[in-house]
């Protein structure tokens, strides 16, 4: 069944176009000529066709239904052309025959409920699904995606949208087997390997200090150098601790034998042999010991600095340095202090070889600097070794971030597969049922096509087609089997001629319309004359003439009727029509019962050459001229009362004068007294006066006493006549009121 029709950008259906929507098994559109209608059952017939790429039909369950369209295309497709397809119908099956089609039908429709309803159900757990689907994406998107994009964007190359994120998130759920690292581990890779392709690095040379640090600790620093003591003038030099002064004296002594102490001549030939006995070999010795390590010492400390102060201007200008460059240049500024203060250490003890010192020593800090080196050197072997496999520490690397993000939202992921698993599961043993639900269908559906081909004939179409013909008066040409084709139809006139050609406008369009109906309950192939069908019929009454319309509403009322007891292959009819007359006959259900449940209308109107629909539900927008003068007659109270004389005379006029044949004297003469009769003859006088001229002042002060004295008048005189039932009808109280064409 159709449930709903969407159709746009065709015709006068602009870009928005309109939607039939909620449609019933009867469904009455009204439309003047020109506002959209055929457009719509032609889009019906072909909706295949590109030009309606824009449009759509809602089929419920999503299960097409063969579709029967009439309109004026349906006549040109099968009249014409001088033969006409044969209808099958089930004219020679027995009574047993059509029993057992009738109960495989209904079997075969109970399949198709119930596979809507497994459809139904499967498309919501499918729904479900989806919706779950789209949740997790967009809480993955958020917390993991959003949360790391920063860190390891790189990683999530090829996977930067909602859905590509999601799927690969799940996939490495299942599959990812890589060792968990820290976040801080994964980061620190992620500078190396991601973005520019990375180069080798150089490390440090190591730096040799233990022959410096040797220098520090000799015993030469901490020895007092000074002459021999058992020459005679030592004992005065030490005692007044002379030595140093004495020793830099020489170097001041002349030939001239002057002091260069006390400026005398006191130098002679002995006291020289006694400076020279007392600083002795071992005192020269001592002193060139001191120069020579104080010389080394200085040297190696300087090309230590120059080397170390090198490595930090170097490291320093790289942006990329693998160096702990604050803590090296920290260490670095504390040894060189040191050198300093060791130079002059040196410097002192040159000058006075008699001191006693202890070098500062730099053995701390030379190894602290010689750790932060080999922390270097670590770290650049290791980046060094991923450089010679850049491409495998990648993929790891890759790997070990989504395991790192999979690990740290466990939770919610493991939730959400196992959600997914259990209505995956449903979904698959659902649609399992709806297979079998369609293989028993499409079986049964083949029986009753055998079945159906057993025991079909088209003479019962052309023998009622016939029989409708001569019943409405149209006798000097019927409708035979061809006598040369087989399953083919001709139209002759009584001469045995052919007319076809020669058919009136109304009587091509009857037959048409009667061929038509045949159709709907049969079929031009004779094994899916039972197939449920759909009915769409535009304008049946183009053409006839005004008797012939009461015709077509009875035929196709009777259609109306068994749709609504679900008898019979037709399950459901769109009717159009731009007849009011005729809608307002066909739609007509009976006297108590104003709407029903299986029934919807619809207004197809256009304005400024654009086509737009309303909805009326199950409410009739159509009403007669007649039924209006009782809604006014009823809505007295609402109104000013001065026209409710007009109402009366024109509803008494059209039932009793001009459909019942009554006068005025048969409505007066139904009272029973004379009394009565003249209450009724001055009704008759007040409403013909009022109807037909302007109250005075008068009158309309007395209105209201007089209008309560006369409805009742008005009500008597219905059932005084026998026709109270009529009156109730017309006047009820209790339903709401239909809307009115405008």
């Amino acid at each position: 069944m159709l449930e709903s029709i969407t159709i746009k950008g065709i015709a006068t259906y602009d870009p928005a176009g309109i939607k039939f929507d909620n449609l019933k098994k009867i469904n009455f559109v009204y439309g003047a000529n020109g506002c959209g209608k055929t457009t719509l059952s032609k889009y019906i017939y072909d909706n295949s066709n590109p030009l309606y790429d824009a449009c759509n039909l809602g089929w419920k369950g999503e299960l097409p239904v063969n579709v029967l369209v009439y309109n004026k295309d349906f006549r040109d497709r099968n009249f014409g052309k001088g033969k006409i397809d044969g209808v099958f119908t089930l004219g020679e099956a027995t009574k047993d025959d059509i029993e057992k089609i009738e109960k495989m039908q209904q079997e075969l429709a109970e399949l198709k409920t119930k596979g809507i309803e497994k459809k139904a159900s499967l498309l919501k757990q499918e729904e479900t699904k989806l919706q779950e689907e789209n949740n997790f994406k967009e809480v993955v998107w958020t917390d993991i995606y959003k949360e790391n994009e920063d860190d390891f964007k790189d990683a999530f190359r090829g996977f930067l949208k909602k859905d590509t994120f999601r799927d690969k998130l799940l996939h490495e759920f299942d599959n990812n087997k890589e060792s968990l690292l820290t976040v801080e581990e994964l980061k620190e890779k992620a500078q190396i390997i991601f973005g520019s392709t990375p180069a080798a690095m150089n490390s440090i040379t190591s730096i040799v200090f233990n022959d410096f640090l040797e220098i520090e600790v000799d015993k030469i620093w901490k020895r007092k150098i000074i002459g021999k003591s058992d020459v005679a003038i030592a004992g005065l030099i030490q005692k007044l601790n002379l030595n140093d002064w004495v020793n830099e004296g020489r170097n001041y002594l002349t030939e001239d034998e002057t002091c260069p102490f006390c400026q005398q001549k006191t130098i002679d030939e002995n006291f020289k042999k006694q400076l020279e006995d007392y600083f002795d070999e071992t005192f020269t010795k001592d002193v060139q010991i001191v120069k020579d390590l104080s010389i080394q010492y200085n040297r190696d400390a300087l090309n230590i600095q120059n080397l170390l102060e090198q490595i930090e201007s170097q490291e320093k200008a790289k942006p990329d340095s693998k160096l702990n460059i604050d803590l090296f240049s920290a260490s670095l500024k504390t040894l060189i202090n040191q050198f300093i203060a060791n130079k002059e250490l040196l410097s002192n003890k040159a000058k006075e070889p008699s001191r006693s010192l202890e070098l500062i020593s730099t053995k701390e800090q030379l190894e602290k600097i010689q750790q932060i080196i080999d922390q270097y050197n670590i770290e650049i072997k290791s980046h060094n070794a991923i450089v010679d496999d850049y491409s495998n520490q990648k993929t790891h690397l890759i790997n070990s971030i989504w395991k790192y993000l999979i690990d740290s939202h466990h939770g919610i992921i493991d939730s959400f597969v196992k959600k997914q698993e259990g209505l995956s599961k449903g979904i698959e043993a659902i649609g399992k049922r709806h297979q079998a639900l369609q293989q028993q269908y499409s079986e049964l559906n083949k029986n009753i096509k055998t079945a159906n081909k057993n025991v079909t004939s088209v003479q019962p179409s052309v023998d009622e087609i016939n029989r409708l013909l001569k019943s409405y008066g149209f006798l000097n040409f019927e409708i035979v089997p061809s006598k040369t084709e087989a399953n083919q139809y001709q139209i002759l006139r009584q001469d045995g001629t052919m007319a076809e050609s020669t058919l009136s406008e109304g009587e091509a369009t009857f037959i048409t319309f009667l061929y038509y109906l045949q159709l709907s309950k049969g079929s031009i192939q004779e094994d899916t004359i039972t197939e449920e069908r759909i009915l769409i019929v535009d304008d049946p009454i183009s053409s006839l003439d005004s008797n012939i319309l009461f015709v077509v509403s009875s035929l196709i009322k009777e259609i109306i009727k068994s749709i609504k007891q679900n008898l019979g292959s037709v399950k459901q009819l769109i009717l159009l029509t731009h007849n009011v007359y005729f809608h307002k006959e066909v739609s007509f259900i009976d006297g108590r019962t104003p709407k029903n449940g299986d029934t919807n209308f619809w207004i197809i109107r256009k304005n400024n050459n654009i086509s737009s629909i309303q909805s009326y539900g199950m409410e009739n927008p159509i009403q007669s001229s007649y039924e209006l003068l009782w809604k006014e007659l009823k809505n007295t109270q609402q109104n000013s009362g001065i026209t409710i004389q007009n109402t009366m005379r024109r509803i008494i006029e059209n039932y009793f004068k001009i459909l019942g044949k009554y006068a005025d004297d048969d409505l007066i003469k139904s009272f029973d007294n004379h009394q009565e009769q003249e209450i009724c003859r001055s009704l008759v006088c007040w409403i013909n006066d009022g109807s037909h001229g302007l109250p005075d002042d008068l009158y309309i002060e007395q209105q209201e006493t007089i209008l309560e004295k006369y409805l009742e008048i008005f009500k008597q005189i219905f059932i005084k006549m026998g026709h109270e039932e009529h009156y109730k009808m017309m006047y009820r109280e209790s339903e709401e009121e239909l809307a009115i064409v405008a």
